[in-house]
């Protein structure tokens, strides 16, 4: 169960499947299946609000499948239950990145004193580039 404020993702919402790893363990790799593969249907996930279902979709949306399902795997380690517990963090970490709504940018004016210093800035260096000119005798 992930719990965040305003979400809520169920264990049952969560498919796991397992496959053989590549990552550490030696001849246990090629034995045992600790490569755990989650499967998350975010489009029809009911405990998370739909705008941050829209912000999780535009920011993982390489993760995303066209049906809407999030795939993650995770094989760091020897142990499918720990990595079963580490995709589940990633998950959490994840809708917490996109659980507040980014601020609104207010547009700005630059300063008289920016103004002022770029456009000196651009003189001189126009100044420089007309004293590298041949001169015409």
């Amino acid at each position: 169960m992930i719990e965040l404020p305003n979400i809520r993702v169920a264990d049952s919402e969560l498919d796991f499947s397992f496959a053989r790893s590549g990552g550490p363990g030696g001849q246990n790799v090629n034995k045992v299946s600790s490569k755990v593969v989650l499967h998350w249907d975010v489009t029809n996930a009911p405990g998370v609000p739909d705008a941050v279902k829209q912000r999780f979709l535009k920011t993982f949306r390489t993760r995303i499948t066209d049906a809407g399902i999030l795939v993650m795997d995770c094989d760091e380690t020897r142990s499918q239950h720990t990595n079963r517990e580490r995709v589940v963090e990633r998950l959490k970490e994840m809708l917490q990145q996109v659980a507040k709504p980014p601020k609104r940018r207010i547009p700005t004016k630059p300063s008289k004193g920016a103004k002022k210093k770029r456009r000196q800035h651009r003189e001189k260096h126009a100044q420089k580039k007309q004293l590298r000119k041949k001169i015409d005798y």
